[in-house]
């Protein structure tokens, strides 16, 4: 079982990113999938989700209107996009997978918003 993120770097206030967690060893579409971040002192935030079908997503109150998830289960691939981002959405940002009683989380990819 494998996540991989990519897609991170950084970026001036108000750009745009887009993240990537290609998933392998695990039945892709069966599993919500979920972005988190984490900034160095603090616990794990949750960011977005997104079922296995794509049919529904959610959002926290801090990204809604500006980030966008979404999944291509042919690809077994998630994505994150960010737009308008601020200074306050810099953090290393990891996908997770969960369904079928199990859970894997990726190794994370860093997103530095700075001017």
């Amino acid at each position: 079982v494998q996540l991989v993120e990519s897609g991170g770097g950084s970026v001036q206030p108000g750009g745009s990113l887009r993240l990537s967690c290609a998933a392998s060893g695990f039945i892709f579409s069966s599993y919500i999938m979920r972005w988190y971040r984490q900034v160095p002192g603090k616990e794990r935030e949750f960011v977005a989700l997104i079922s296995g079908t794509g049919g529904t997503t959610l959002y926290a109150d801090s990204v809604k209107g500006r980030f966008i998830i979404s999944r291509d289960n042919a690809k077994n691939t998630a994505y994150l996009q960010m737009n308008s981002l601020k200074f306050e959405d810099t953090a290393v940002y990891y996908c997770n997978a969960d369904g079928l009683g199990s859970r894997y989380w990726g190794q994370g990819t860093q997103v530095t918003v700075s001017s």
